[in-house]
């Protein structure tokens, strides 16, 4: 089984350099803006093809968090978020499966998948790894309000930011 290994590689230097050197530094000081931070490089996780085993998946995952981590100084912290979403990729795609199946010799195609589906699967997904993120960062419950603040205000961010980024970089739908 054939994966277009030079794209992952390279879909992983963009996106890390897109979220060390340009959302890293967005930052909103007032109001409930101040929870937002934007979050690109899960969609990694996300667009990497059906059938590609899990613990390749895993070991990417646990790559690209620890990258991330050096930049973010964050201990881990983006490293475990990570490698939990690889870990329930699955479960992910099969809740969001679309009737007629995934087909298994196409990446994730914007054109035959939809962009309803796209934007379904890319909240889920995000909603998830920003609960845990934001979770394990505070790493206890007695913030939750903020938690839940940070997750719904990032959620709209990053998501919006990861559409528009699908649509720059498959251009075809």
């Amino acid at each position: 089984m054939k994966f277009p290994w030079l794209s992952i590689f390279i879909r992983f230097v963009i996106l890390v350099l897109l979220q060390v050197v340009i959302f890293k530094r967005i930052e909103f000081t007032t109001g409930i803006f101040a929870y937002t931070q934007f979050f690109v490089y899960p969609i990694w996780i996300m667009l990497m093809p059906i059938r590609i085993p899990k613990p390749l998946i895993l070991i990417g995952a646990f790559i690209m968090g620890l990258v991330i981590d050096m930049f973010y100084d964050s201990l881990g912290v983006h490293a475990a978020t990570l490698v939990f979403m690889a870990f329930i990729r699955d479960f992910i795609l099969n809740l969001v499966e679309p009737e007629v199946g995934y087909d298994p010799n196409i990446s994730f195609n914007l054109k035959k998948i939809g962009l309803l589906w796209y934007a379904s699967y890319i909240g889920i997904f995000l909603l998830i790894h920003l609960f845990v993120y934001f979770s394990v960062e505070a790493f206890s419950f007695v913030y939750m309000e903020e938690i839940l603040i940070s997750t719904v205000m990032s959620l709209i961010f990053s998501s919006l930011l990861m559409i528009i980024l699908i649509l720059i970089f498959n251009p075809k739908y």
